[in-house]
């Protein structure tokens, strides 16, 4: 049979030993947020605990400590010492029977968990694209858990068919006692047969079999925000089913998916679009017309000679700016981003070829020669 070492207790709560009873609670707390199984995902981070719940048993107490400090952990064994660790469902729980709740973890214990939080709801919509940038206003329909409308939410047939729980006497919380390593700890929990509620139904009402609740059709309007993305989420706090027992109501959850428009990209607040000039177009200039989500397209000036790639930006007609607004609170936009892409003719007719060759046999490089670099056109596409 294998036998396991001892290991010093005064190391594994990572404490000298003359610490005192206040720096000893405090290595144990650090150490069982470390090493708690709820927490750790470290393989042997239970056995861990259990060792250190041990030694912080026999360190907190003053006669057990001393003990130990003489004899060491077969000192205490021989003298009838046995660990008392329990494995606790939670760290909340841990923390909460050794130290009144006072560190636990988002705990809520007891009378203040008597009422139950209602069900959220999740609804998908799809925007188009236009919805999306500037936003708009969706009216909703959906089915959540309400309030039973002929017991008013009681359970009961009549007001005499509810009464008192005599488990809890109506307190709608039980206390628990269980050992630990400090001996007897009582804990409150909400009352397994009341749920909290303080009450039991003893006439249930026919329409919602006691449950207090039935299924409602909703409507409600939401208000889509200029900017949103495909993929996000707006909540509707406490527009969910209804809660029991008192219990705040649930949420409702609006996913977000939008279309696609064969126009423009989107990126982040900015829209890209595509300008498409004939060789004429973009050697002679041109006055062009741009797209725009607005659905007003907007005259550009296409200069002589505009080259492939050029970029040219349109100020505020692009995304909305998820909740941002400018001073004099309109909303605030993103840019157009404008791409001018020259198209070569494919298919010439017998004149159109005839006079690209005599414009061939005319051209010199001249007509081509550019301050700029090849490095520097490409910095013109990316950046502004």
């Amino acid at each position: 049979m294998e036998t396991r070492m001892a290991q010093d207790f005064y190391e594994l709560m990572g404490v000298a030993r003359d610490a005192d009873a206040s720096d000893i609670k405090k290595a144990y707390r650090r150490k069982a947020r470390e090493l708690h199984p709820d927490v750790s995902d470290e393989p042997d981070a239970e056995e861990r605990f259990r060792k250190v719940t041990e030694a912080y048993e026999v360190l907190s107490d003053d006669q057990q400590r001393a003990t130990y400090d003489r004899y060491g952990e077969a000192g205490l064994k021989s003298g009838g010492w046995e660990p008392q660790y329990a494995n606790f469902s939670s760290i909340s729980d841990i923390f909460s029977a050794f130290f009144g709740g006072e560190e636990a973890f988002g705990a809520q214990g007891g009378r203040g968990a008597a009422g139950g939080r209602g069900e959220d709801i999740g609804i998908a919509i799809e925007l188009t694209f236009r919805e999306a940038v500037l936003g708009t206003e969706r009216e909703l329909e959906f089915t959540a858990t309400g309030t039973c409308t002929t017991c008013d939410g009681s359970g009961a047939e009549t007001p005499a068919g509810v009464s008192t729980c005599d488990t809890c006497g109506g307190a709608g919380a039980v206390r628990q006692v269980s050992r630990s390593i400090f001996g007897q700890v009582v804990q409150e929990r909400a009352c397994p047969r009341c749920f909290g509620r303080g009450k039991v139904v003893t006439d249930p009402c026919h329409s919602c079999s006691g449950s207090g609740e039935q299924p409602e059709q909703r409507s409600v309007s939401v208000g889509i925000p200029a900017g949103i993305q495909g993929g996000q989420r707006i909540r509707l706090t406490g527009r969910g089913g209804v809660g029991t027992g008192g219990g705040p109501a649930g949420n409702l959850y609006v996913d977000v998916q939008v279309e696609e428009d064969e126009r423009f990209l989107r990126e982040g607040d900015d829209l890209v679009t595509v300008l498409d000039l004939t060789i004429a177009e973009a050697a002679l200039g041109a006055t062009s017309e741009v797209p725009t989500v607005d659905g007003d397209p907007r005259e550009v000036e296409v200069p002589a000679g505009t080259q492939p790639g050029t970029r040219m930006v349109l100020k505020g007609l692009g995304a909305g700016r998820l909740r941002g607004h400018s001073a004099d609170g309109s909303l605030d936009r993103g840019d157009l981003i404008v791409f001018c892409n020259v198209r070569v003719p494919r298919d010439l007719a017998p004149e159109q070829r005839d006079a690209l060759a005599r414009f061939s046999a005319l051209e010199e490089e001249r007509n081509y020669r550019e301050k700029d670099g090849i490095f520097d056109k490409l910095r013109r596409m990316v950046k502004p």
